[in-house]
């Protein structure tokens, strides 16, 4: 979901990768300056009179970073650009009998994996593509997917396959601002944490991510397929994996509220939205950790790159070449725009182009690994062709025509591009 932290640049069309593409409308345009004065005004307040902050009640000592987890749960997690420990020795030791057991509905079979990025309300994009592809009767079943930010919530429900459609098609096109964030006034944000609560948030995810799905995703990942989840651990600087079945598989007595908190967490869209606390311990000692948006640390990841996925392959004796396909919430293309010399506009038209570049720069370290582990790379984003406008930043009437613009070209057979954009093949 991150695309910026400022409330206008939560806007769809504003933070699609594509900057301002059109010009902003007046109401929008007017609560970004806003919005971006009450910002100016409280570093100001704070500059005098310190910061009133809560810390942490039991933050997690330096030295402990790399050891605390979930207890009971030692496959829970772990951090993004390392291969875990408990999946290379298992790679190490198992024998083909272990991987036929283990990893009964991946082993000897076709590999699709599939990574989902954020990108906000245009993860309304995503849904209909899924929707459209379930239609067209081509859509393969993934043994691994992967999510962040909107991503994120979209992942559980395709992980479980074309069943939950319907139920991402209505979170998709039923959703408003007001079912993900509550303004806060400005006297909130001193001593506060973000500029919007989003406790609505929550409730739409205790709606939708129930018990039973948990349960589903638990019997899936039994079957070896995995579905992960990616935020930052703000505490550490440092982006961190979430292995959603292995929770779901576990006997931790708060799993479901866990799978809740880390969702909110990999939407957490800095100073926008609040931090996710999260419960960690280590032999015995409770602790407390700060977890934000996963796109602060990556729009879009299919594996660490330091994991050897050509020995995992080998191992797992995949019949053929895997399917990578990565799913960009977002326009691809830059256009111009004649930027003010004034801090507001100078600071959007900044982040947003961060953004782009950020996420084009993911797409390229997936297609290097792509290339490295003989994997097909496959890429879908949002075409500069469509250009609906949004009259907030989680506008239903936009994404229902988003939902239907990516079903449409689904349905019809997706163009996947084998290729980053500008990126050029040699001879």
């Amino acid at each position: 979901m991150t695309e910026t932290i400022f409330p206008d640049a939560v806007n769809p069309k504003v933070t699609a990768g594509k900057g301002v593409r059109t010009m902003i409308r007046p109401k929008i345009k007017t609560r970004f300056f806003i919005c971006i004065s009450r910002l100016a005004a409280m570093g100001i307040f704070l500059a005098f009179f310190g910061c009133a902050g809560k810390p942490l009640l039991r933050p997690v000592p330096p030295e402990l970073t790399s050891q605390v987890g979930i207890e009971g749960i030692p496959e829970a997690r772990f951090w993004g650009d390392e291969w875990p420990t408990f999946s290379l020795e298992k790679f190490e030791t198992f024998t083909d009998t272990d991987f036929k057991t283990h990893y009964s509905g991946v082993y000897e079979k076709s590999h699709h994996y599939l990574a989902i990025s954020g990108g906000g309300a245009n993860g309304a994009f995503g849904a209909g593509l899924f929707a459209g592809w379930t239609a067209s009767g081509t859509r393969p079943e993934f043994v691994m997917v992967t999510g962040v930010s909107t991503g994120a919530l979209t992942a559980p429900f395709v992980f479980l396959g074309p069943d939950y459609d319907d139920k991402l098609r209505q979170v998709y096109t039923t959703t408003s601002t007001k079912d993900i964030m509550e303004e806060r006034n400005f006297f909130a944000y001193i001593g506060g944490d973000s500029m919007a609560d989003t406790k609505p948030l929550k409730l739409l995810l205790s709606k939708y991510i129930t018990n039973s799905m948990v349960s589903a995703i638990a019997k899936e990942h039994q079957r070896g397929r995995r579905l992960f989840i990616g935020t930052v651990n703000l505490n550490a600087g440092r982006s961190m994996i979430w292995n959603i079945g292995a929770i779901a598989s576990s006997d931790y007595p708060e799993k479901l509220a866990l799978i809740h908190d880390i969702l909110q967490a990999s939407a957490a869209i800095p100073v926008a939205f609040p931090p996710v606390v999260i419960d960690v311990e280590i032999n015995g000692g409770q602790y407390e950790e700060l977890h934000v948006d996963g796109g602060t640390g990556s729009q879009v990841f299919v594996y660490p790159a330091a994991v050897d996925w050509k020995s995992i392959t080998k191992k797992l004796k995949v019949k053929g070449k895997p399917r990578v396909y990565v799913i960009r919430n977002s326009f691809l293309e830059t256009d111009y725009q004649n930027t003010i010399r004034h801090l507001v506009p100078i600071a959007g038209r900044s982040i947003n182009s961060l953004i782009r570049t950020q996420g084009i720069g993911d797409l390229y370290q997936i297609y290097a690994l792509c290339e490295r582990d003989n994997n097909d790379f496959n890429l879908a984003y949002i075409p500069a062709e469509f250009n609906e406008k949004p009259l907030e930043a989680f506008d239903p009437v936009y994404m229902g025509k988003l939902f239907d613009f990516g079903y449409q070209m689904a349905v019809k057979g997706y163009p996947w591009a084998k290729f980053p954009p500008g990126f050029v093949v040699g001879d």
